[in-house]
């Protein structure tokens, strides 16, 4: 497809060569690796999204801040999706109680958190999409190749025991992320 204006703003981002890249029109891409494969479909925004030899290009038309910061959010996403398929993403949580000893289990698509404050009702965190969470004895592990889908399910198990009405500094029980692999900290 021949462009009739100039870009303004160009991202690129590097191939490994364990990786291949499919671009389809309008701008869905397919990124896969030893992990795994995703796809995302980036027509929602306003760039022009390539394939050169060993670099993906992201380019936009839009001028200025807005269309730089289009342009470089796209690029981070494609960036976490090659993250994704090579090395995958681990959000570890560890499980806090000081009061009543809570027990978590998983089951199919659900992480159920019982007697969490002495409640007799059972908590329950959604796992989303292709997500593995495993209990390891106070840790919880949440792993997988999308990182939207990880941090995702690893929020929904730290809202799920929220304390409402509670001092925090004195009713510290919950299940608090403490460790993220693959993603910084910052």
């Amino acid at each position: 497809m021949k462009m009739l204006y100039e870009p303004c703003i160009i991202e690129r981002i590097a191939i490994p060569p364990e990786v291949d890249v499919k671009i389809e029109e309008p701008a869905k891409v397919t990124v896969s690796g030893p992990k795994g494969t995703l796809t995302k479909d980036f027509s929602h925004a306003k760039v022009y999204i390539r394939r050169d030899d060993s670099n993906v290009l992201v380019e936009s038309y839009i001028k200025g801040r807005r269309g730089k910061s289009v342009c470089r959010t796209i690029a981070s996403h494609i960036r976490n999706m090659i993250k994704g398929v090579t090395e995958g993403f681990v959000y570890k949580l560890k499980i806090v109680y000081s009061h009543f000893p809570m027990s978590v289990k998983v089951e199919r698509d659900k992480v159920i958190v019982e007697n969490f404050m002495g409640e007799k009702s059972k908590r329950v965190a959604k796992i989303v999409g292709n997500v593995k969470v495993q209990v390891k004895g106070d840790d919880v592990i949440v792993e997988g190749i999308d990182i939207e889908q990880v941090a995702q399910t690893a929020a929904n198990i730290e809202q799920a025991t929220k304390i409402k009405g509670y001092d925090p500094r004195i009713f510290m029980d919950g299940i608090y992320i403490y460790e993220r692999k693959g993603k910084s900290l910052v």
